[in-house]
């Protein structure tokens, strides 16, 4: 998160051990466009599903919600399919995560594994 604020992204953390009913709830009164859920401790499968459901049964299924943290590779395609839309495990470069999280937010970025134009 802090690398995030300091490559300019506003970010709002949550306290930790936030249910998925109290994080949908602080992403909406904080008018949020994504999401970045942490998962530790193996919740990943049910919490990270909830939240989805929280944010859509709000009407806000736009939000998009990544996850972080230790994530077995083999459950990815399991929270692809629940609506994550970014997975960042251990030892993603921070950067591409940034650029990942851009394309997501429909900012005018290459697509991933193209460089960007510079003019000189």
């Amino acid at each position: 998160a802090s690398a995030f604020a300091d490559m300019g992204f506003e970010v709002i953390s949550g306290p930790l051990f936030q249910t998925p009913e109290e994080t949908a709830r602080m992403a909406l009164e904080c008018e949020v466009d994504a999401v970045g859920a942490s998962s530790l401790a193996a919740g990943h499968k049910t919490l990270i599903p909830e939240l989805i459901g929280h944010l859509r049964d709000a009407d806000r299924g736009d939000i998009k919600v990544v996850a972080g943290g230790v994530i077995p590779p083999q459950d990815y395609d399991f929270l692809k399919k629940a609506g994550v839309q970014g997975i960042y495990g251990p030892g993603t470069n921070v950067v591409e995560a940034a650029a990942d999280l851009l394309r997501l937010l429909g900012h005018n970025m290459p697509p991933a594994g193209e460089e960007l134009e510079t003019t000189r």
